[in-house]
Parts: structure tokens; sequence; C-alpha cells
């Protein structure tokens, strides 16, 4: 049996390293510098999925994944939530305090201000938490330290500082995975799914309170509603939507009418089942 084929953003190490891991067994990863790289891997070759960060529960949205959604208009197959354990990586030889500047991904930076403040560090942005890590290993200079996971530790041989320096210990991220040509999931009363897509209002009073008439007549519960803007312009947005159901309920399948009837553009991005984490 082939192994199936994983596209993600960053080094090995990296968080969505980790996600593949407990999501797949044995999975063939290819890595990507960019977000927009990694959703170009799928797009061009069917036979790729991949593993994206969309949100976080400290820091929001991911940036750049919602300008990429809509453009390579890859379907959801599902979701997963991981919580995210962020550590203080250094060389070998270094101790806490030979430490004076702390590279890693924007977001992992915002999440561990308390310790970045605390200690008095100079913060470096980087691509992504793993390829801190790399990049450290790599290197000479002991006065730099990676925030990334204990898995980017293992991979490039660094020590723990400390572990866990996220400011919240409920430190989540939401990733969806996605691929071309994925067929949704036949409805199964059983279990539980969320519906997700991206549309554009029309430029005209009143217009995102008409969209949303229909969920509400037809008892449909929203868990994001998120706007981003339109390239070029700033008269007008985009939104990405979920919804609790599947598109074959029948006021699931209202909502949505109604909201195409009241939108320049509507896309469903996917049909997908509920994430256990959602229960918790």
């Amino acid at each position: 049996m082939s192994k199936i084929k994983i596209a993600i953003q960053g080094e090995l190490g990296a968080y969505s390293h980790i996600a593949v891991e407990r999501l797949y067994k044995n999975a063939e990863i290819k890595t990507c510098a960019t977000f927009e790289e990694t959703f170009k891997q799928a797009y061009n070759d069917s036979d790729y999925k991949i593993v994206i960060p969309i949100e976080n529960s400290l820091a929001g949205r991911v940036a750049d994944i919602h300008y990429l959604l809509p453009k390579y208009k890859l379907q959801i197959h599902g979701e997963y939530f991981l919580p995210v354990e962020h550590n203080l990586l250094g060389k070998k030889e270094a101790t806490m305090e030979d430490i004076k500047y702390v590279r890693s991904h924007a977001q992992a930076i915002s999440q561990c201000q308390k310790i970045i403040t605390e200690k008095n560090f100079q913060s470096i942005i980087s691509v992504d938490t793993a390829g801190s890590a790399k990049d450290l290993a790599e290197g000479k200079d002991k006065t730099i330290a990676a925030i990334a996971s204990d898995l980017s530790a293992k991979m490039y041989d660094l020590k723990i500082l400390k572990k866990n320096i996220e400011d919240d210990k409920g430190n989540v991220t939401r990733f969806l995975i996605m691929g071309k040509n994925i067929e949704q999931p036949e409805y199964d009363k059983n279990k539980k799914y969320i519906t997700s897509c991206i549309f554009r209002v029309k430029s005209e009073p009143s217009a995102l309170y008409k969209c949303l008439g229909g969920f509400a007549t037809n008892q449909v519960n929203l868990t994001k509603l998120e706007s981003f803007s339109v390239k070029n312009t700033f008269d007008q947005a985009n939104f990405y939507l979920d919804l609790e159901g599947h598109l074959e309920q029948f006021g699931v399948k209202k909502a949505l009418e109604e909201l195409g009837f009241h939108t320049e553009t509507l896309d469903i991005l996917g049909v997908y089942e509920s994430s256990e984490f959602r229960q918790k």
C-alpha cells in the first residue's frame, strides 16, 4: 500500500509535522518554504493533500491563508486541533544566562511574550518555528535561542532550556486537511459536520445582514465568521464562514441558497466531520 502524500509549510519538526504524525501513520511528507508553495503542491498534484494551520486560540488567524483559500480553491477534507507546547531551545553548551536573542515564527513570538519580556530577549522573526531550530543548530552563536517544538529539539540535537513557555496553557492551533478532487462525505445522522465557505457580499446597504438572515430563520449555528479585504479595494470584503451541519440537511441547504442570493460569489470549501475537540 502506497504512503499518503502530505505537503506542509516549514521544516521537519514544525507543528504541522506533529499534526501530520498524529493524523497519519508513515505519511510521505514534503516540506515547502511558504504557504503558497504548499497550496501549489496540492493544486498541481492531486496525489498530495496539505495540512495547513488556519487559526490559533491565542494569536487568531494565520496570515495569508484566507487569501490562498479562494485563489486555489482546494477542498477541505477534515480538521485537526493541536495543543501547542512551545519550548525555548538552545545550543548544547548554552545556558539560560547566555541567551540574548530569540528567533521563531511571528505567531510563536506573539504567543510567548511573557518570557520574552521577563528576560528582555530581542525577538527575531523567522519563516517558521522548525526552521528557526534548524538555523540555530547550523550556527555557532549560543546567545540565540529558538522557540519551537520538542520534536524540533530531537531532530536538530538542541537543548531544551525551558519547556512550555507559551503564555496560555490553553494554546491550540486548528489545522485544515485539504486537497484537490475530494468527495464530500455522505450525511450520517449520527455524526456531526462542519461546512466551510467563502463569500463576497454585494456592495449595498445591509448586505451582510441580508446574507446572514437565512441562518437565523433556518436555525443554523455559525461557529466562525471572519472578514478579509478584497485585493485592491477598500469598499468590499470577502468572508470566511464555518457552520454546524451538512449540505444535505434541509436547514443548511436553504440557508446557503439564501446566502447565494445576496452574494456576488459563494464557494463551498468543504463538508467534513466535526473534530471531537469541539465537543470538549
